[in-house]
């Protein structure tokens, strides 16, 4: 039996670092259903400040998720807000495969706030170690 699953990011603003990853990967946000989240405040099943605005629309404070529009079904990558910051090494982390477009994407995610932590290689393996805005490794290969 195979089981579905996702991928949660742990993040201090997570509905800004979906949006980076969205545009990273080329994914969609989830979009947000702002009539049922007023719905639930005003029945009393969540609190107003459960809810925030980003960009404009009333989201749920707790989380952002992003998924791959070209695969329904496909994992989900889900940002949830945590009080604490990052401060040790991932161990688990995500591998962007871009081939020869490597160097250009590079510039193109340093350019949008990511940071180049070292570069590696194994073999003929060549992957750059990055972060992205708030610090999470990740790998461009």
């Amino acid at each position: 039996m195979g089981y579905r699953f996702q991928v949660v990011v742990d993040s201090a603003n997570p509905h800004a670092l979906a949006k980076w990853w969205a545009q990273t990967l080329g994914w969609q946000s989830e979009p947000s259903n702002e009539d049922f989240s007023r719905e639930m405040v005003a029945a009393g099943h969540a609190r107003e400040e459960d809810t925030t605005t980003f960009e404009g629309v009333l989201v749920w404070q707790a989380g952002a998720g992003i998924v791959d529009p070209e695969s329904p079904g496909s994992p989900r990558v889900l940002f949830q807000s945590v009080a604490e910051p990052k401060s040790v090494k991932n161990r688990l982390h995500l591998d962007i495969r871009v081939g020869d477009e490597r160097e250009s994407v590079v510039a193109e995610l340093e350019a949008r706030g990511a940071s180049v932590l070292h570069r590696g290689n194994q073999g003929p393996s060549v992957w750059i170690t990055m972060t992205d805005p708030e610090g999470n490794e990740f790998c461009v290969s």
